[in-house]
């Protein structure tokens, strides 16, 4: 019961965020979501309904390192993200914390994106 509304509350604050937040193919949706596990992140253009970059720790260059969900993934994922967006054009993103409050992993993944050269 318990698990369940704090599942109602993070999906009410997901919508909340999406009403504002929009992806457009100059400036993509940075989505960004934590498991228990892994981290994903993409760059979503809403537009089209496409996404134009996608990164995770259980993808082939991240997955040597052996990353979990925690401020250290969050951080080597978040450079990772940058320096692919960086190489696919994309410069400037709005981002999307996907109903998570900004502290711990989603800060900081925030942050090493930003030093990777992404703006938002």
């Amino acid at each position: 019961m318990k698990i369940q509304k704090k599942n109602d509350l993070r999906q009410k604050r997901r919508w909340r965020i999406r009403k504002k937040v929009t992806g457009t193919a100059e400036r993509p949706r940075l989505s960004v979501h934590f498991s228990n596990k892994h981290i994903y992140a993409q760059a979503i253009d809403d537009g089209e309904g496409k996404t134009l970059v996608f990164v995770s720790t259980m993808g082939k260059e991240l997955r040597e390192q052996n990353l979990k969900a925690n401020v250290d993934g969050a951080s080597a994922l978040g450079k990772s993200f940058g320096e692919k967006a960086k190489n696919a054009g994309i410069k400037k993103v709005v981002f999307d914390r996907n109903g998570r409050k900004y502290h711990g992993c989603v800060k900081t993944f925030a942050d090493a994106a930003r030093e990777a050269g992404l703006e938002f």
